[in-house]
């Protein structure tokens, strides 16, 4: 356990974000998931800006690593082109 004032404080932030991390990723991951098993075009094409959006703001927040979001975006956008 931390012993430090601001070792706490760290502790607490830390739990803070790692729940804020865990919600939005889990939120994308559901997304990504989605739009993978749309089969209609017309829907898939609404919704892959939606989720392009949601992997870039992860990114931009560290959340996951920006390669790892532009393999996704490339991945899906391959997906809806090809339906």
């Amino acid at each position: 356990m931390a012993n430090h004032k601001s070792a706490i404080k760290r502790a607490r932030q830390s739990e803070v974000s790692r729940l804020h991390n865990k919600y939005y990723s889990k939120t994308a991951r559901n997304a990504v998931r989605l739009l993978r098993e749309t089969t209609e075009k017309a829907a898939a094409a609404d919704l892959l800006p939606k989720v392009v959006t949601m992997l870039d703001k992860l990114a931009k927040q560290n959340v996951i690593h920006k390669n790892k979001a532009s393999n996704l975006k490339s991945s899906l956008s391959l997906h809806v082109n090809s339906l």
